[in-house]
């Protein structure tokens, strides 16, 4: 069975919400910054998993809005990504207080994640990972879809 990642691409402020990853060990590009996301859960809707990944990394709410971008991988990993448009509803930005911030030993090799709004202008320059999304996501900004 593969596994799903559900991540948000969350328009904020002036920019968009970015997980930068910071220190990750035996990564082969370095730091980086990723869509923020994460496993689904068993018994949860896509918009559900979305929106608690939302909640767990940045401490905000959002409403799923639309399917932007789907990534498939069979290459013995079998995940499949889907990418979903987000809107802001409430809450501070920074304060998620998932697995991942709290000492999680689980993650103790990951390094740190670190939670930052990227301006819209200047997401070409930052190392974004899946690179195909980052391409697709940039063609969508300058053909203001978002």
């Amino acid at each position: 069975m593969s596994r799903i990642r559900l991540a948000g691409i969350v328009p904020i402020e002036d920019g968009f919400a970015f997980m930068h990853r910071v220190g990750v060990k035996n990564h082969p590009i370095g730091d980086y910054y990723t869509f923020p996301g994460g496993g689904m859960e068993e018994g949860e809707t896509f918009e559900e998993g979305v929106k608690r990944e939302i909640k767990e990394e940045f401490g905000i709410e959002v409403e799923v809005l639309d399917l932007l971008y789907e990534k498939h991988d069979n290459t013995g990993r079998s995940k499949d990504e889907y990418f979903y448009l987000c809107k802001y509803i409430s809450g501070k930005f920074g304060t998620g207080d998932g697995p991942e911030f709290n000492n999680d030993p689980e993650y103790a090799h990951r390094g740190k994640y670190i939670p930052e709004i990227i301006k819209t202008e200047d997401i070409k320059k930052i190392k974004l990972l899946p690179e195909d999304i980052k391409d697709k996501f940039i063609k969508d900004i300058e053909n203001k879809r978002f």
